[in-house]
Parts: structure tokens; C-alpha cells; sequence
């Protein structure tokens, strides 16, 4: 179970990382901010497009485990399943965490920022502690 937990706290600062990566090149200047702000069209196709993922993404993400066979997978097959299954949980809510800070600063337009925020502020209810761990795995 330390090994599982270990591998999902690596893809919880990855997906972390990814986004304080892309704060820091854009904040350093870096990389140009803005890049694509005459294309308004785009703009709009991609904010629906996050929106829509977004909403998705903490949802799903913050719900798969009550899903009956989500938690029956989780409770027979404990381990194997706690790794697939959180990898693809951590993944759902990270993406678009990620995307959301880079099109925030692709087009600078606050709605991909606050996006981020709020799927970074999903975060700590999907924090692999080692507790969490056995809870999700148990009956």
C-alpha cells in the first residue's frame, strides 16, 4: 500500500508541478504571454470547450469512487485497483488544472484562471494520504 501511495503522491506533484512550471515561465518572462489573444474565435471555442471539461473533470474526478463499480473493483482488488484508479483520478482533475493555466496565459483571459484555481482548490480532497488509501480500499 506504501508503494501505491507513494506512486499517486508522485502524480499529485506532477500534475502540481506542471502547473507552477508554467506560472514560473510566464511570470519569469520566459515565454510571451498573450500570444494569442487576436484570435477571438479560438478563445471562445477553447473557454467553452475548459468550462465544460472543467465542470466534468470535478465531478467525475470527486465522485469515481462512490461509483458501485469503481468501489467494488477498489475493494477486491485493493491495491492494483487503488493505483489504477487514483492514477486515472489525479490525471482527470490534473489535466485540466494544467491546461487552464497555460491557455490563461496563451490568452490571458481570467476565466482559464479561475478555472485553475477552483481545480486546484480540488486538489486536497483527492490528497493520497496513506489513510485515504486504506479508507477507499475497505468496505
Amino acid at each position: 500500500m506504501e508503494k501505491t501511495r507513494n506512486i499517486l503522491m508522485m502524480c499529485f506533484w506532477w500534475w502540481l508541478s506542471v502547473a507552477i512550471i508554467i506560472v514560473v515561465l510566464y511570470e519569469g518572462e520566459l515565454l510571451e504571454t498573450g500570444m494569442l489573444t487576436e484570435d477571438t474565435s479560438m478563445e471562445f471555442v477553447l473557454t467553452t470547450l475548459m468550462e465544460l471539461l472543467s465542470l466534468a473533470a470535478i465531478f467525475v474526478g470527486l465522485r469515481m469512487f462512490k461509483k458501485k463499480r469503481i468501489h467494488d473493483d477498489l475493494t477486491t482488488r485493493k491495491v492494483p485497483a487503488l493505483r489504477f484508479w487514483g492514477l486515472v483520478r489525479l490525471c482527470i482533475i490534473g489535466l485540466p488544472l494544467s491546461l487552464n493555466v497555460l491557455l490563461y496565459y496563451l490568452f490571458m483571459n481570467t476565466t482559464f484562471g479561475y478555472m485553475a484555481i477552483i481545480m486546484a482548490l480540488c486538489l486536497p480532497f483527492v490528497y493520497p494520504t496513506l489513510n485515504r488509501c486504506l479508507t477507499e480500499t475497505e468496505e
